[in-house]
């Protein structure tokens, strides 16, 4: 009955979704799949149905799926990169002499025909009838025998057989730490299709982009592997492995050599499972009712320590509820498979034979791409900094508040390794494409760390609370909906009533920096001449801190032109004065303290350390 609910909710809140914005679309998905694992080999078959539901203005002739697990093969576009690119995966690649040097070699390029993925496609059918599909390396492009048109369903159906690859990225077999099935990106995909056309990236290094929908999902497996993954479990009492109601005995059939575990799961973009058969499995009561699933080895090092991560991971799913929005689904699995940590549908999976703290930051992270990958869902191809960036934003604020120091400002790692990466010569900007940076590293800074400081420098431009405020708009207005860039900033301007075009389009659009100087500071009669002036292209409002020999403190606020906005006072304690605003045309800006030259001890351009200045040697005038 819970899932018939389930259901109905997330039916009605994609049609709310379509009735608040007449002009807004997504297409939809309906997926029921039926797979038998072979454990022996390591290979599967499966059945497809899928049903379309074309909720575009346009004529869909084509569409196009995404067979991830063929990037594990020799010759691939996978295995290409990392061939050709000057810092590959660490995880992705081997290292060998070659005429004495250390050498690295892409594991995907020596692996053996019983190694690789695949992902092989037949009988392919459109509401029973045969279209043509073609296999191009990691997409399956599909030439219908009818067009669906706007505001209609198709049914497609396919045959698949597949080979688990040997564990190198994310999906695999027999990881690092022994898991043996690590189910991800292992079905075919329907790719997205939205107001910008096809998103049909090929399977090159990173992230995904996927559509909503509904998965019935069945798995045919040995019957002592314990599966956990995405969706709820429809037959708990027939499968055991701690699904089953208290009290419950579970009998299997005495000749029975498998299992077949059925599996739904309402309104996601994606799909995963992993299976072992030496995985503890608990569940731990979440905020809101949500039940936690654990999966983890059985060995006494690494049960004792999930243990103690399954209530800390309570308080952090509480917290996350508290900022940014109530998690919607029924249940989320923290899962021991892969090769580090990576979101999926209602789970992750993670490394699990660390240190506590650790898998702490990694669950941390990895829970907090469910409000923003797996509820928001931008494009994580195209912006993977709204995703990775936004996520190590409430990450870092989640460790900070709940198990750290309290600090104001616990984001200043993130700023340091912004400035190294300036320094360095090697950034890009926040709109390249995810798999088309020169070098991980550059992608690695600019998503997760730049991508951050987007959130926590509009702290700097507009406010705390008012941030607080854009972030939970942000996620009611747009959860179930792919937000774009401008939607998280029109949400900030919506909110704090500033206008923000100049901070989205400089900051994530170009390689401008924010670079503020204090120019001059002279004797003016009884008061202090001060002059600033903007060495960098990209414009801020100004915090100034006068600090007095008697101790005192006086702070002055220098507003933006083009923002037309007055920030809150972000310490009240201290006596702010408003000057007037500072248009970037203009290279310097100048004003008086009302006090002589030699009462002053110090004055700091941004005492919170929020706003990322390149430069911070000339933010700071000193008496010594």
């Amino acid at each position: 009955m819970r899932n018939f609910f389930l259901f109905a909710f997330f039916s009605l809140s994609i049609g709310n979704v379509v009735a608040q914005s007449s002009g807004y679309w997504q297409q939809q998905v309906d997926y029921k799949m039926d797979v038998s694992m072979d454990v022996k080999t390591y290979q599967y078959k499966g059945k497809q149905e899928l049903v379309y539901t074309n909720n575009s203005p346009d004529t869909l002739k084509k569409v196009y799926y995404h067979l991830y697990e063929n990037a594990f093969q020799p010759g691939s576009e996978m295995d290409a990169r990392l061939q050709s690119i000057k810092d590959p995966d660490a995880r992705m690649v081997n290292k060998i002499q070659v005429d004495g040097k250390d050498v690295k070699e892409s594991r995907i390029k020596n692996l053996k025909p019983n190694e690789i993925g695949y992902l092989k496609i037949s009988n392919f059918k459109q509401d029973g009838v045969a279209a043509v599909a073609k296999e191009v390396g990691t997409i399956l492009e599909v030439t219908l025998n009818k067009p669906i048109l706007p505001n209609s369903k198709t049914t497609l159906t396919l045959d698949f057989d597949g080979q688990v690859p040997v564990q190198i990225r994310r999906t695999g077999r027999n990881s690092v730490e022994g898991i043996e099935l690590s189910m991800a990106q292992w079905y075919p995909k329907m790719a997205e299709f939205d107001f910008e056309g096809w998103h049909a990236d090929p399977y090159i290094a990173r992230e995904f982009h996927g559509v909503w929908g509904n998965f019935d999902v069945k798995i045919t497996i040995d019957k002592d592997y314990t599966i956990g993954g995405s969706g709820y479990l429809q037959n708990p009492n027939e499968i055991g492995h701690g699904y089953q109601a208290e009290g419950v005995t579970v009998t299997y059939p005495k000749k029975a050599k498998t299992l077949t575990w059925h599996f739904v799961a309402p309104m996601v973009h994606d799909f995963t499972w992993a299976a072992d058969k030496n995985y503890v499995h608990d569940i731990v009561k979440g905020p809101n009712d949500v039940d936690l699933h654990y999966f983890f080895k059985n060995t006494p090092e690494v049960v004792a320590n999930w243990k103690k991560l399954e209530p800390l991971m309570v308080k952090v799913m509480d917290y996350y509820n508290k900022t940014v929005g109530n998690y919607p689904y029924k249940q989320y699995s923290f899962i021991q498979g892969g090769d580090g940590g990576m979101e999926y549908a209602m789970c992750t999976l993670m490394l699990g034979n660390g240190t506590v703290e650790g898998m702490l930051g990694t669950a941390t992270h990895e829970m907090g791409h469910s409000w923003f990958q797996h509820i928001l869902a931008s494009n994580e191809s195209k912006h993977p900094w709204m995703d990775e960036g936004f996520t190590t934003y409430i990450e870092d604020s989640a460790l900070n508040e709940l198990f750290g120091k309290k600090e104001a400002n616990p984001f200043k790692p993130n700023y340091a390794a912004y400035y190294k990466l300036v320094e360095s010569g090697k950034e890009q900007p926040l709109s390249t494409h995810g798999d088309r940076y020169d070098e991980n590293r550059s992608y690695s800074i600019a998503s997760y760390v730049k991508g951050s400081i987007f959130l926590s420098q509009l702290i700097y431009v507009i406010g705390q609370d008012n941030l607080n405020k854009t972030l939970k708009k942000y996620y009611q207005d747009f959860k179930f909906k792919h937000p774009s860039p401008n939607d998280i900033k029109r949400t900030a301007e919506r909110v704090s009533g500033a206008n923000l075009d100049w901070y989205l389009v400089d900051w994530t659009e170009t390689l401008n920096t924010i670079d503020y100087g204090i120019k001059d500071v002279k004797e003016n009669a009884d008061k202090t001449s001060v002059t600033l002036e903007r060495i960098g292209r990209m414009p801020m409002p100004i915090d100034l801190l006068v600090e007095y020999t008697d101790g005192s403190k006086e702070s002055f606020y220098i507003p933006l032109r083009m923002m037309s906005f007055e920030k809150p006072n972000p310490t009240p304690a201290i006596t702010r004065t408003v000057l007037y605003d500072w248009a970037w045309a203009y290279p310097t800006f100048e004003f008086n303290i009302s006090k002589p030259k030699n009462s002053i001890k110090k004055i700091t351009i941004d005492p919170s350390g929020l706003m990322a200045d390149v430069k911070q040697t000339n933010n700071v005038y000193e008496v010594k």
